[in-house]
């Protein structure tokens, strides 16, 4: 709880104010039966009503004013109480951002996109509408029970008995309900995960659905988790049901038996009338803010799961740390594995890399080739420190990449991932994500490089044209090539190309690879590829299988040592030749 309210940050002032005049409000309310006891009882009840007018007129003058500011002080503190909860709200979504910015490939690993996007959205605004009930009811109820069960008291302390048996039955009732509510409210988020999961998939892969005619089934697909999300809902929320009777009849239970006690004590003028009056109004202050009370209470079970959900992200611990003191820079593009083990699990019986040893010298360019699951792309992840090593040693630039700093260490690598992402907005805006300064220049530059060019300059717009979202309106192989484009622009001391040809036409990779030969000479360049075309060239080949550097060398001379290497030639040579 210290941790998320210190998101409360400039808002702060306002959830000070909020239950502020709250309690203001509450005075104001509390004081208004007394003085209708005082006009029943003193101004016309004693049968000199004439006489008493002045009596009267000043105390209803002084409701009515009391009223009024009452109502000003309520407006006040709900506005406060807005501002202060939205605040709260937008900095738990800051600060839960910038945690999961801070998280490494393997933090991610652990949480779902879908889940994440929950905790930011449906989370923080159950958060923020229980945060809004915590600085308003849960201020104004128990003041309003005090000052109302002391005015009761006053009025007559053995109708007020009444109380202590209420208030210990809506207690009970109100703790057996959230306790029974709390996990129905989790297994609801969950299953609201699951939903999230479900529209995300189906929204992103849009295309495939109905490539594949699978309108029906993932229709299908979403009406079935929808209907779990529903019944997961209306299993929680049924149990909260029982809340409002149970405090409805025992708060009019106990207005009855006021009423009936208070009619014979008044007959046997042991009680006023406006005593009475006054009294009853007292009894519906405090039972109504019970009510209050236990609506706070639900909104606060609803908010619980949702808190703790949240808490996990904020006390999700990296998988990598920063070494932000470090002021180490890279001496030189030369990169080193040494007995290197890697598992996703930190379980060693399991790993994906097995005993890597390997040195690449600076502006050399190494092809890495291997079978679907032989771990290339884990491989190169672990020189940018997107994972950490299990065991052993990288070294990249004669420093354990540990030593640097996360910044400089990624600002002196370029990687081109599997999986190439754009973002929405022009071609210019997505290309200036490897450097935001870089000038039109340098962008063309790289732009050429990559073979991207000439179909950018093809568009109406050119490099201000807007790309769809994930750049939907360009096609996959120049997909690609925005990408490599994107990563020359950093102009970086290492690169990395995971597949990232695999949608280009092998004339244009060669041209792509011709360009890396000419202008990136002191570059140290690691292009993994399924196609031997594209790094047969490349100064060595690392053919892996199964987590292990099978061999290392020329395409010429791992065509006569490497039987591996022979296969998958001889295959891709076949397929040529059949086509």
């Amino acid at each position: 709880m210290k941790e998320l309210l210190s998101c409360l940050g400039k808002y702060k002032k306002y959830a000070i104010l909020a239950p502020l005049f709250v309690a203001l409000e509450v005075i104001g309310e509390v004081a208004i039966p007394y003085l209708m006891e005082i006009i029943v009882d003193r101004g016309i009840g004693d049968g000199s009503f004439p006489s008493n007018m002045k009596i009267v007129v000043n105390t209803g003058i002084l409701m009515a004013v009391i009223a009024i500011l009452s109502l000003i002080f309520g407006i006040l503190s709900g506005k406060f109480a807005v501002k202060a909860s939205t605040g709260f709200a937008a900095g738990i979504r800051t600060k839960q951002m910038e945690k999961i910015q801070g998280f490494s490939a393997a933090n991610m690993d652990k949480y779902s996109t879908a889940s994440l996007i929950t905790r930011l959205t449906k989370d923080v605004t159950n958060i923020q509408m229980a945060f809004q009930s915590i600085i308003r009811m849960c201020v104004r109820a128990p003041l309003m029970m005090i000052f109302s069960t002391i005015m009761a008291f006053t009025l007559n302390s053995s109708l007020a008995l009444m109380f202590l048996i209420a208030i210990p039955v809506l207690g009970i009732s109100l703790f057996v309900i959230a306790r029974t509510a709390y996990p129905r409210f989790n297994l609801m988020l969950r299953e609201y995960d699951e939903m999230e999961e479900t529209i995300q998939s189906n929204l992103i892969s849009i295309r495939t659905v109905k490539a594949f005619v699978r309108k029906d089934f993932e229709c299908n697909k979403f009406n079935k988790s929808s209907d779990e999300v529903n019944q997961a809902s209306l299993r929680a929320e049924k149990v909260l049901l029982f809340n409002n009777p149970i405090m409805q009849f025992v708060t009019y239970l106990c207005m009855l038996l006021a009423a009936y006690f208070g009619a014979h004590l008044i007959v046997s003028a042991t009680m006023k009338t406006g005593e009475l009056m006054g009294f009853i109004n007292y009894i519906q202050q405090i039972l109504f803010s019970l009510m209050m009370v236990s609506m706070a209470g639900v909104m606060i079970v609803m908010s619980s799961s949702s808190f703790k959900r949240i808490n996990e992200v904020l006390k999700e611990k990296p998988a990598i740390v920063d070494n932000l003191d470090s002021t180490i820079q890279l001496e030189d593009a030369s990169i080193e594995f040494k007995n290197v083990n890697f598992s996703y699990s930190k379980n060693l019986d399991k790993s994906v890399l097995n005993n890597i040893n390997l040195r690449i010298e600076p502006g050399e360019t190494i092809g890495i080739i291997g079978g679907t699951g032989s771990s290339k792309s884990t491989l190169v992840q672990l020189i940018a420190r997107l994972y950490d090593t299990t065991t052993g040693e990288v070294i990249v630039g004669k420093h354990n990449v540990k030593e640097y700093k996360l910044e400089t260490l990624r600002n002196a690598v370029s990687m081109v991932l599997q999986k190439n992402v754009l973002f929405s907005g022009t071609i210019k805006e997505n290309l200036k994500w490897g450097n935001e300064h870089a000038s039109d220049e340098e962008i063309i530059q790289a732009c050429k490089d990559a073979q991207a060019h000439d179909f950018i300059m093809s568009f109406p717009n050119k490099y201000e044209t807007e790309l769809g979202q994930g750049g939907v309106n360009v096609s996959g192989g120049q997909k690609q090539r925005l990408c490599i484009a994107r990563a020359l622009i950093k102009k970086p001391q290492i690169i990395i190309l995971d597949d990232s040809t695999s949608a280009v036409d092998t004339a244009t990779d060669s041209k792509i690879r011709a360009a890396f030969r000419k202008n990136l000479k002191d570059t140290t360049t690691l292009i993994i590829a399924q196609r031997i075309t594209s790094v047969y060239d490349a100064d060595r080949i690392i053919v892996m299988d199964k987590g292990n550097i099978v061999d290392i060398g020329t395409h010429d001379s791992l065509l006569k040592s490497c039987s591996i290497y022979q296969e998958v030639y001889t295959s891709q040579q076949k397929g040529v030749m059949e086509q």
